[in-house]
């Protein structure tokens, strides 16, 4: 015979209860087991008996479950609320923005000049100094752009200046350079040129002398010979 159903209600007897207790006390152990092998799932258990003794099982942690649990629990219950809030802050923030940014228009509007008629005498002065101390700022940008302008033209004068000098020097380089090997290119006048010879008189003379033909011979002749016997 197959089993029976059993009615499920406090078992009386002390003893079937104990017993009852440690068989499904096992098999519920076993099952959390599995279903913490089989399905990969977080499992604890904890079980109390009826004389107080403390049965547990967790493939985790007992505690970190417990912890996970009351945080899911928590979030739950405070979905509705958690929106709630958001809404209400997210609403907070837009106005705050939608009101900067009117501020940030009429200020505009204010320094290029256009609504000032309904401003009183302190808020055109606030203006006035607003507009000041703006202009001062735009100044001295300015003038630092401009010194730094002026730096650098001066540098840039300096670099132009010595590359002209060096281009100077470079020049009179090349022609001292020029000069010197056209010097050496002209020939010498002792290889090329032959030395004159010296004029002497006496050679001449004597050419005369010996000459026949000469009208004045006998007398050169005759005075050389009377200067010769002196």
């Amino acid at each position: 015979m197959g089993r029976g159903k059993i009615e499920i209600k406090r078992i009386e007897n002390t003893t079937n209860r104990q017993v009852t207790f440690c068989k499904r006390r096992n098999g519920l152990l076993k099952k959390a087991y599995e279903l913490s092998v089989l399905c990969d799932a977080e499992v604890a258990l904890i079980i109390f008996s009826s004389r107080g003794r403390l049965y547990e099982y967790a493939n985790n942690s007992v505690k970190g479950t417990i912890e996970r649990y009351k945080k899911a629990s928590t979030d739950i219950s405070n979905t509705g609320s958690f929106s709630e809030a958001n809404s209400l802050y997210y609403k907070q923030e837009a106005s705050k923005l939608h009101q900067q940014i009117t501020n940030l228009q009429n200020s505009n509007r204010n320094l290029m000049g256009d609504a000032v008629s309904n401003m009183n005498i302190r808020e055109l002065r606030q203006l006035e100094k607003r507009l000041e101390a703006s202009i001062n700022k735009i100044r001295s940008k300015k003038n630092e752009l401009l010194y730094a302008e002026i730096e650098y033209l001066q540098k840039r004068d300096v670099e132009l200046n010595n590359d002209y000098m060096y281009l100077r020097n470079k020049i009179a380089d090349n022609e001292r350079a020029q000069q010197h090997q056209h010097m050496n290119i002209l020939p010498s006048s002792s290889t090329e040129y032959e030395v004159m010879p010296t004029f002497d008189s006496r050679n001449s003379l004597q050419v005369h002398v010996m000459d026949p033909n000469s009208h004045h011979s006998r007398q050169q002749l005759t005075a050389l010979q009377l200067g010769y016997i002196i």
